[in-house]
């Protein structure tokens, strides 16, 4: 099977074919940091990061940019709040949202750009729309698109573009402007908000002119995959698709991939809502990165994904299974012949992981292969029936396919440091099973509980693993 996705735009299942086949280019759209990340726009970010790295498992060569939106009219409440620049506010947020990034093991885009450091591509691109015909000042040096010089307006959300617009992020007695469902690309300079001068005067820019000049000044005019969350299929990513195509009279993007809102009881979780929760919320409460990774990317990233406890618990579960499963494939060892049958079932599991991720990602049945194959791989560690070298390849093999998950891994890397005192009983009680104590024994597991070491006895000796949530250095 080929590799297919759902694209947003027209709503078909699409083969994948990029534009060039030596390097796929792919934009998403970054947080606006007025405020830190939750749960919910991560979502977003782990499923955008889900189509890099299984794209980059495929064989492709990929540039993916996500920008960074450090200029609009909530950055700039904000910061007047507090009495501190912009470029201040926005620093702290973009810095936690790093952070955050590489707790949920997020590749680090090829590109960051942020919209401040952009104003010279966006004044060019919208002088390009003045020259056109597709944009007109206003009295107080505002510039607005018009969306009425745009007949394929509305082609992205399937709207009728004669009708009323909704959820602009300007209001629509902000500014006067000829059509209410026209929107801004450049706000004329106000006291007290920030303000560039420019070939097209003094002002901002609007939100959604930053995405189009920062996608297009690293990936192009033309570019393969656009990823964001489903509440900017409209506006943001209509009218990107509007003023980019009419700038540039070429199409914009081939394919659009939305994910659906994360809702916690029952509402989508945002901001305004007050219904939310931060990663570092969630691990204050226990929970690993590793595990809201996997809570995030285990259901299918076009359904709503319904956030509680049970699914962390769920999440937990499965990375503890493979985390176990991995350390005990490590440690086995067994002079044996190899057994044909290990191979069949690696490859087996391998190409049921690919034909149901190449089905528009389809993660479901795809991480039921990899349980499908734990399962079996666990069986034959119990019924002492691999190799040496089957142990090995079947840890390749998981390994590999972690590469797309990115969750089999404990947080702090696969060779934990841990204190004097987990390694001494650790070490007491090698001896008292050697010795035949077996209340010993006992009692030095308890021990080790305690700290948040977890053991278990195995044909091979005694193996042990930091439990979620610890650190193994009390």
């Amino acid at each position: 099977m080929s590799l297919r996705f759902r694209n947003t735009l027209g709503g078909a299942l699409e083969e994948f074919q990029p534009l060039d086949p030596a390097n796929v280019r792919m934009y998403s759209c970054g947080p606006t940091v007025y405020a830190p990340a939750h749960i919910g726009n991560f979502r977003s970010f782990v499923f955008a990061d889900l189509v890099r790295r299984y794209l980059a498992w495929k064989g492709y060569r990929v540039t993916w940019v996500m920008n960074i939106t450090d200029v609009d009219d909530k950055i700039i409440r904000d910061a007047a709040a507090e009495g501190i620049a912009i470029g201040t506010l926005t620093s702290r947020y973009t810095d936690g949202f790093l952070d955050d990034m590489t707790r949920l093991r997020i590749t680090r885009p090829d590109a960051m750009p942020r919209a401040t450091e952009h104003i010279p591509e966006m004044a060019t691109l919208i002088a390009t729309l003045l020259e056109r015909g597709h944009a007109y000042r206003t009295d107080d040096g505002s510039i607005f698109f018009r969306i009425a010089s745009w007949p394929a307006y509305g082609t992205l959300a399937r709207l009728d573009p004669t009708t009323q617009r909704v959820g602009e992020r300007v209001e629509t007695d902000e500014y006067d402007k000829d059509d209410v469902r026209d929107f801004a690309l450049w706000k004329g300079p106000r006291d007290g908000e920030p303000s560039w001068s420019t070939p097209i005067g003094d002002g901002r820019p609007g939100w959604h002119i930053e995405c189009s000049a920062m996608s297009m000044r690293y990936l192009g005019p033309s570019f393969d995959i656009h990823t964001g969350g489903i509440d900017l299929v409209f506006p943001h990513h209509e009218d990107e698709i509007a003023q980019s195509e009419a700038a540039t009279g070429e199409p914009f993007v081939r394919t659009w991939l939305h994910c659906d809102h994360l809702r916690l009881g029952g509402e989508k979780m945002a901001k305004r809502t007050g219904r939310l929760l931060r990663p570092a919320e969630a691990y204050a409460q226990g929970w690993s990165p590793r595990a809201l990774r996997y809570a995030l990317l285990a259901a299918h990233y076009r359904a709503p994904l319904e956030f509680t406890e049970d699914s962390l618990v769920a999440a937990t579960s499965a990375v503890e299974r493979l985390s176990t499963v991995l350390a005990a494939l490590d440690q086995y060892e067994s002079d044996r012949l190899d057994d044909p049958g290990v191979a069949q079932a690696l490859e087996a599991a391998h190409d049921a992981f690919e034909d149901a991720l190449d089905d528009d990602l389809s993660i479901a049945p795809a991480l039921a292969a990899v349980f499908d194959l734990v399962r079996d791989l666990n069986r034959r560690i119990g019924d002492r029936s691999l190799s040496s070298d089957d142990a090995r390849r079947a840890a390749e093999e998981l390994r590999d396919i972690d590469q797309v998950l990115a969750v089999m891994s404990p947080d702090d890397g696969p060779a934990r440091e841990v204190s004097g005192l987990v390694m001494t009983l650790l070490e007491e009680r090698v001896a008292a099973r050697a010795a035949r104590d077996w209340a010993r024994s006992d009692a030095l597991r308890d021990d080790l509980a305690a700290l948040g070491i977890l053991v278990e006895d195995t044909r091979d000796g005694q193996r042990w693993r930091v439990q979620e949530g610890h650190d193994g250095t009390a």
